[in-house]
């Protein structure tokens, strides 16, 4: 059974090895048949559904404030933009956690660290966020490594809307926020990573639009129809170094 759901993050129990802030984010998502979105997940990570629905998300932010241990932020190499390919998953003792397709950003070093040292799906994509008049954002890419003939970009543009009250927040929109963990393959075995940060400020958005072939390079069809957006302003962040997951599924 899939651990509950909770608006705000466990108690913290771990050793931080990382802070960071991520701002400006906005989230795209789109509903797929959960088979689908399982083919491409390994062994021992099993998709997490709402409404019998697998979800998929398009989330542009931009990184802030990088920083390891007591050290002050690394400059230059810890601010950027991201935009990241993810879906929502649990691990065989039914922890939920956030499982990332792809990462991209358009800084050479993270990327190698990240997939080096986390496993994680990192590429690098020069990759742009303009903020325009009456609270209108875009956020471009284009990838440049790892090389793909289809040669994969987004654009997405969208304006801020009004903000949702916490107790407005619905069973879905905590679904797709309320996540406190990654998981990652590195080394061939599945590994979990503990996240925390305050419970995020949503808003709404509107005039959303999106010309994406980031999604479909993960491997899954094309997005249909309009996605569930959100926009956060943003939250200061905390992660643990990574845990094996190991042991028997519970029964």
């Amino acid at each position: 059974m899939p651990y509950p759901i909770t608006p705000d993050p466990p108690a913290w129990q771990h050793r931080t090895i990382m802070r960071q802030s991520w701002t400006e984010l906005a989230s795209f998502h789109w509903s797929y048949d959960p088979d689908v979105v399982q083919a491409l997940l390994p062994d021992g990570v099993v998709v997490d559904t709402f409404d019998d629905r697998a979800w998929v998300g398009l989330i542009p932010f931009e990184m802030r404030r990088i920083r390891f241990g007591p050290l002050p932020p690394v400059p230059y190499l810890g601010d950027f933009v991201e935009i990241n390919v993810r879906t929502y998953v649990t691990d065989r003792h039914g922890r939920r956690a956030i499982w990332f397709s792809s990462l991209d950003i358009p800084r050479a070093i993270p990327v190698a660290v990240a997939r080096l040292a986390f496993g994680l799906p990192y590429c690098w994509a020069p990759a742009s966020h303009e903020r325009g008049a009456s609270g209108r954002h875009r956020y471009t890419a284009d990838r440049r490594w790892p090389r793909d003939p289809a040669g994969p970009s987004t654009d997405i543009a969208f304006t801020i809307g009004e903000r949702v009250p916490d107790d407005d927040v619905t069973d879905l929109e905590h679904f797709l926020t309320a996540r406190w963990a990654l998981l990652t393959r590195r080394r061939g075995r599945v590994w979990f990573g503990a996240v925390d940060h305050d419970r995020w400020p949503l808003h709404r958005v509107t005039d959303v639009e999106i010309d994406d072939s980031f999604v479909a390079a993960a491997g899954l069809p094309a997005p249909d129809g309009a996605p569930y957006g959100l926009y956060s302003p943003g939250v200061d962040v905390r992660l643990a170094w990574l845990d094996e997951v190991t042991g028997p599924e519970p029964t």
